[in-house]
């Protein structure tokens, strides 16, 4: 019996720690389709327009990816499209500082959705740049990965 409920609490860590870990990538050029299905022949379903689009790894399947944007918004892309995630999109209005500090000179204020380019992070700021901006914003309210 200590067995069979070892057993089921290992199950149940393991199920959870793996659902837990996110993986994010970003859109390699300015022109991706996302089709229905894992493969050339499937219908596009859409077609994204936006280069370092942060976008979320749900499922593999042989050279496809199955993504899901901040949109909710599904389907597969060809692993040859994506790269390594180096982008974040902003969920709330955040202002970016010129040092990792909210009491460093204010730069800009960046509004809801916009697309982040990341340089580097620590623990609670990221160093981003954004069209004509560079500077400092906090961690919260990124969509993407931060590592």
């Amino acid at each position: 019996m200590k067995k069979k409920i070892y057993t089921l609490f290992f199950l149940i860590f393991f199920v959870s720690y793996s659902a837990s870990a996110e993986t994010f990538l970003s859109l390699k050029k300015n022109k991706v389709n996302v089709r229905y299905g894992p493969s050339f022949n499937s219908e596009v379903k859409y077609i994204y327009k936006k280069i370092n689009l942060p976008i979320k790894l749900i499922d593999t399947k042989e050279n496809f990816r199955r993504i899901i944007d901040l949109k909710n918004n599904s389907g597969w892309i060809h692993v040859s499209q994506l790269k390594r995630s180096n982008s974040v999109i902003i969920t709330k209005d955040k202002v970016l500082f010129k040092k990792p500090t909210s009491f460093a000179k204010p730069l800009a204020l960046l509004q809801k959705g916009r697309l982040l380019i990341l340089e580097r992070c620590d623990d609670k700021w990221c160093y981003i740049k954004t069209e004509n901006y560079k500077g400092w914003v906090d961690i919260s309210h990124l969509w993407g990965s931060i590592n």
